[in-house]
């Protein structure tokens, strides 16, 4: 069973992740670059940077270095990763607002499918590709809008009910999320799957935060400058060892989450309108700070579709970033972590990394 775990919930959807981040995301970034710089002055360069983030955002093209990912991630064999190209751009386009969690589903089924006849004829140029796409195309024709709708459901669900209650949902969100992060599954890849943006996404960025850079300052007196750059730009998952030793070195961080999601969501109002893969990031990278930052300019399709428009950021806009993804978290873990190191939850060491 830990097997299975690790090969379709942890390796296959830290691969949709990368697939996104390497498509998606980075295409988001370039566009909005040229955007932003087209108003300064209309040349070439920047339309260009505009066409790259077009191409890179295409939603074929999202789906087949998602698929690639996750075929990479399972360690397929060569002709079955190429032909995932194919299965990852239909699933995509097909599954919508919610492709992400369709291509995960129609990709690993149909490259298990491609490598069980893999390099078991002497046709195999020709038997394994067909097995993968047919395999990967009829499961899309049959399940891939159903998924992708199902997928956009809850999301809607979760946005809704984050703008309804932003208090609670806010710390909810918050601290779930903030847990996948620190957990070996990809919460970049859960946000993209059921495209969590808008207050809700804010909420999840601030509890990737407080995961991130609380572990980097609560074991600073641990790990020092290096701890600090790994798991603050890097990422708390490096902790899970130590957690499982001693559970509540988790204490700091999450109680920080559980306060940083409604100041998100109430007070600052933060949003993540940029790639929903962004609002599962937290500072790996500064990669949910530029999906914030990146959305009020630039919104993401999933955004649009769920009510955002474009914003002319103010100084309380670029406060809540500052306060919410890296102020509040190290200072909240830091004063929660005396207190477990004062009665004794914490002990030396309970936070060093090998």
């Amino acid at each position: 069973m830990n097997k299975y775990v690790k090969r379709y919930l942890v390796d296959a959807m830290s691969g949709m992740a990368q697939g996104l981040f390497a498509s998606l995301l980075i295409g988001t970034i370039i566009k909005t670059l040229g955007q932003q710089l087209v108003r300064l002055s209309d040349n070439q360069i920047f339309q260009f940077l505009i066409k790259a983030g077009n191409f890179a955002t295409e939603s074929h093209v999202v789906g087949a270095a998602m698929a690639i990912g996750i075929g990479f991630a399972m360690g397929v064999p060569a002709l079955v990763l190429f032909s995932l190209a194919v299965v990852g751009a239909a699933a995509n386009v097909t599954g919508g607002a919610g492709g992400p969690l369709a291509v995960l589903f129609i990709a690993i089924i149909a490259a298990e499918c491609g490598r069980l006849v893999s390099k078991k004829t002497k046709v195999d140029i020709i038997v394994t590709p067909l097995v993968t796409i047919i395999v990967g195309s009829i499961l899309t024709v049959l399940f891939a809008k159903y998924i992708g709708d199902a997928a956009s459901s809850i999301g809607k669900l979760v946005i809704w009910s984050t703008q309804l209650r932003p208090f609670l949902m806010g710390m909810l969100v918050s601290v779930v999320i903030g847990l996948a992060l620190t957990l070996p599954i990809s919460s970049a890849a859960i946000c993209a799957a059921f495209s969590l943006t808008g207050l809700a996404g804010g909420a999840a960025v601030a509890g990737c935060c407080a995961q991130m850079v609380g572990f980097a300052i609560l074991s600073f007196r641990e790990n020092k400058w290096s701890g600090l750059l790994s798991q603050g730009l890097g990422t708390s998952m490096l902790q899970m060892p130590n957690i499982i030793k001693n559970p509540r070195i988790w204490i700091p961080p999450t109680l920080a989450s559980l306060i940083t999601g409604p100041i998100a969501t109430c007070v600052f109002k933060m949003e993540m309108n940029g790639a929903a893969v962004s609002s599962g990031m937290g500072t790996c990278g500064l990669v949910g700070q530029i999906g914030v930052i990146t959305g009020w300019f630039n919104p993401s399709d999933a955004a649009i579709a769920n009510g955002a428009s474009t914003l002319n950021p103010a100084l309380f806009d670029w406060l809540g970033v500052i306060l919410i993804c890296f102020i509040l978290p190290g200072l909240l873990s830091y004063l929660f972590g005396l207190i477990c190191r004062k009665l004794g939850w914490i002990k030396e060491d309970d936070l060093t990394l090998n």
